[in-house]
């Protein structure tokens, strides 16, 4: 439990082009992840943003409160226009969130922020259509 008398630590969000970046630092509380998804559904619609990437690589733990909260924001930036790519899931991350039975499903997911943003600007593309 975090200590009343201590001041909240806030994760920052950075513009990247179009898209919102979140590098994810410490283990995070669970008021931590609620204050995180209300800023940030803020921050998408202030800004405009098409993307979102939410960095975990620094995460050594992810428990199912998390989990869930980070599938809850990756649909909720959906409804709001945001692609959300989460990016750096470490292989022990992603063995324990199998063995917890999550599946965040809806979440993408890449291997590092290059490749989130290349998903991201691929999502975004136009498809052309047939003039035929």
């Amino acid at each position: 439990m975090a200590d009343p008398d201590l001041p909240r630590r806030e994760i920052q969000i950075y513009r990247v082009h179009d898209c919102l970046l979140i590098a994810i630092q410490d283990d995070l509380d669970d008021g931590m992840v609620i204050a995180l998804q209300d800023s940030l559904m803020q921050r998408i619609v202030s800004s405009g943003a098409h993307g979102v990437l939410i960095d975990i690589s620094a995460l050594e733990i992810v428990d199912t409160f998390t989990g869930r909260m980070l599938a809850g924001i990756a649909r909720m930036a959906s409804l709001l226009d945001a692609d959300c790519v989460l990016v750096g899931m470490r292989p022990a991350v992603a063995i324990t969130l199998v063995e917890l039975g999550m599946r965040l499903e809806g979440v993408k997911t890449a291997l590092n922020v290059d490749r989130g943003l290349e998903l991201i600007r691929r999502s975004l593309r136009p498809v052309p259509v047939n003039a035929g």
